[in-house]
Formats: C-alpha cells, structure tokens, sequence
C-alpha cells in the first residue's frame, strides 16, 4: 500500500490532481483577461465610459491596460512567465478598482442594474484570490 501524499501524487477530496484545479484556475483567469483585453480595442468607446473622470485620457487608459490584459494573458500560457504574468494581472484588478467604485458612486450613467455593480466588488475579490492560487503569486487567499 502506498501513501499517494509521499508519492507526491496529493489528491484532492474529489481525487483529482490539486494541479488540475490550478490548471482549470489558470485557465478561467487567461480567459477572463483575453476576453477582456480584447473588449478593450472592440468596445472602446464603452469602455470609456467606466474611467473615472479624474484619470486622464481615457482612451490611453482604456486601450494601455488592454495591452497589459493581453500580455498578462499571454504570459499565463508560459511556464516560466506564469508567477510574473500573475503579478501582473493581480496588479492590473487592483487598478481597475477605482472605475467600480466610480460605477457605484454614479449608477445612473450605466445600464447595469445596481446589484449587478454591487457584485463586482466581491467579485473582484475572488478573481484575486484566484488568480493568487492559480498562478502561484505567493500571496495566500484569506481562507487557504
């Protein structure tokens, strides 16, 4: 009889490999920021309209942190860029955060149900601490 953990072969409670829960993690964060990278060049103008009034040019803001969305994308499908791509991404949702609380501070500019705005906060949230699990970020989510 083997010990699977010794083996180095760890299984999860539903007998998959952990890696692939963090392969399926990488997976929905590589898929969440190509999608959106690519929003940022087909949708610019509505884009626009979410960056806060105090930031300047928004195009540049909309259309830079595109750029970044696709890199940090394409990073994630590299091994040895992957943690760097993480960082990157992890950094680039906290810099967004200030365009949600705008939403939320001016619903009525946005055809968005307010609930729906109020979601993204924990929403965001969560895809941090995805995207600090699936990536290996070194950052451990609260309840890890």
């Amino acid at each position: 009889m083997t010990n699977d953990t010794a083996a180095g072969r760890d299984r999860s409670l539903s007998g998959n490999p952990p890696g692939r829960w963090r392969l399926a993690g990488v997976a929905f964060v590589f898929l969440w920021f190509f999608i959106g990278g690519i929003a940022h060049f087909a949708l610019t103008d509505i884009e626009m309209r979410i960056v806060p009034p105090y930031i300047p040019w928004p195009r540049a803001a909309v259309l830079i942190s595109g750029v970044f969305e696709l890199l940090g994308a394409a990073g994630l499908l590299w091994r040895p860029t992957r943690r760097a791509a993480g960082w990157g991404l992890f950094a680039l949702t906290l810099a967004v955060t200030p365009a949600h609380i705008y939403m939320l501070q001016r619903p009525e500019l946005f055809d968005v149900p307010y609930w729906v705005l109020v979601a993204r906060l924990p929403l965001q949230v969560a895809l941090l601490a995805l995207i600090a699990w699936s990536v290996g970020t070194g950052v451990k989510p609260p309840l890890a």
